[in-house]
């Protein structure tokens, strides 16, 4: 999810999608057919839907993307569910605001064959605490909180267990929820909230993994986590966010060099770090990969 990743999936509510879309011309779906303006013209600007246009950072892509002859429309979202159907109904030519697991438990829900062409970046999620400044600190029998979705209970799970306070049938997986844990090998209990809560909720628990989302409007700094997840590591590749676009467009020229303007605009990239907080790390992983990944788990998810 941008900064969705961060952002998570959690986020609901917002205008309704033909609210959102009111003004905005029609977006062509790729390559304009014959005898219409090219994709990225005055005439036909490639339609971006985001989550957050409200950062500055994008405003600095519309303008890069205009100095190199692309015109660039955002589409302000405020609701996750919505920028993946209008991607598919031709609304927009692109979106960037999700991971891989959540495209892919999009594609899986929706029957759909959204697919990703570019990485931005990913952000590693939090354990916090209001109480103990370790992990080592917090006592057996302790109750830890998770968001209770179904990426970030899995992901925040995965990171209880890496800190040693948890241990998860089968080693764990990105689809492992709390019914996973096992009670007589952890040293602390575990709870589902909703996302939204978890960091209200730090002065009535041990700990709680917290989404990016909600750090800032809660006063903590995302240096003060007691332990992350690694996003550096391979098995972190699901939650790399990405540039998502129809099948069909997957190989569209001026959708590719949109993403290599994000990827390597010093200006964007410094914008996108500090509204992650500084928690973001900005990956270039080939297309190819992307969607490898998104095959495996999309057919992980059709095999449950």
């Amino acid at each position: 999810m941008s900064k969705p990743l961060a952002r998570s999936a959690a986020l609901a509510g917002g205008l309704g999608l033909a609210a959102l879309l009111v003004g905005c011309s029609a977006a062509s779906g790729g390559a304009a057919p014959e005898g219409e303006p090219a994709l990225g013209s005055a005439d036909n600007p490639v339609q971006l839907g985001v989550v957050g246009a409200a950062e500055p950072y994008w405003t600095t892509f519309e303008e890069a993307a205009e100095a190199e002859g692309i015109e660039v429309d955002i589409v302000d979202f405020t609701d996750y569910n919505q920028p993946n159907p209008a991607l598919s109904e031709g609304e927009l030519d692109i979106n960037q605001f999700q991971h891989i697991i959540y495209l892919a438990n999009y594609n899986v829900q929706a029957g759909d064959d959204l697919t990703a062409i570019g990485s931005t970046a990913t952000y590693p999620i939090g354990l916090y605490s209001s109480q103990y400044e370790s992990v080592e600190e917090i006592p057996d029998g302790a109750e830890v909180i998770v968001p209770n979705d179904d990426t970030n209970q899995a992901r925040g799970l995965l990171v209880l267990q890496s800190a040693g306070l948890i241990a998860l049938e089968d080693g764990g997986s990105p689809y492992s929820t709390v019914a996973d844990v096992i009670e007589d090998e952890s040293r602390v209990t575990v709870s589902a909230v909703d996302a939204a809560i978890t960091a209200t909720s730090l002065p009535d628990v041990a700990a709680a993994i917290i989404n990016n989302d909600f750090l800032t409007d809660a006063g903590i700094d995302p240096a003060d986590a007691i332990a992350q997840d690694d996003p550096t590591d391979p098995a972190a590749q699901p939650y790399i966010n990405v540039f998502a676009t129809t099948a069909e467009n997957a190989d569209d020229e001026v959708l590719e060099r949109l993403v290599e303007i994000y990827q390597t605009n010093e200006e964007v990239q410094a914008g996108a770090l500090e509204s992650s907080g500084g928690t973001g790390l900005f990956v270039s992983t080939p297309k190819e990969e992307l969607q490898a990944s998104l095959q495996s788990v999309q057919e992980a998810l059709q095999a449950q």
